[in-house]
């Protein structure tokens, strides 16, 4: 009976380059989707602390699909306007931290929709990347 160790592999290339990965991301990233009725959530860093921090926001929906203040109904811009008080503030040391308090520590759930969640696992991974690197992060 033969004991030694398995023939070590190296992993193959992927047979999709960089920018072809990165095109398609961009596409997805264009499409249209609708917005969680539970609110919207800013992520930022707080490198101080050596945290993330993801602030929850309400938002109602028009019937045009657009977030409108719950208070006032007027259209929320994207761009900047009126600073507005986030209803949670969550933070943590990691993605898996922050994504286990959305998912199992807050009621009502800040999250409603299964896309709105995939969206905040991958951009608290990236946060959270950013954080250890040093490098900025822009929520997409």
């Amino acid at each position: 009976m033969d004991q030694s160790a398995p023939a070590a592999t190296s992993p193959s290339p992927s047979p999709w380059p960089l920018q072809e990965r990165c095109a398609l991301d961009e596409r997805l990233s264009q499409r249209p989707i609708d917005l969680d009725p539970a609110g919207y959530v800013l992520i930022s860093l707080d490198r101080e602390r050596g945290e993330l921090v993801a602030e929850l926001y309400s938002n109602g929906i028009n019937a045009r699909g657009l977030a409108t203040d719950p208070d006032s109904g007027e259209v929320l811009s994207c761009r900047g306007g009126a600073p507005r008080r986030p209803v949670m503030v969550f933070r943590g040391r990691t993605a898996k931290e922050l994504g286990i308090q959305f998912t199992e520590g807050a009621s009502p759930a800040p999250i409603s929709r299964l896309d709105h969640a995939l969206y905040l696992g991958r951009e608290l991974q990236k946060a959270e990347v950013s954080l250890l690197s040093g490098d900025s992060y822009i929520q997409d």
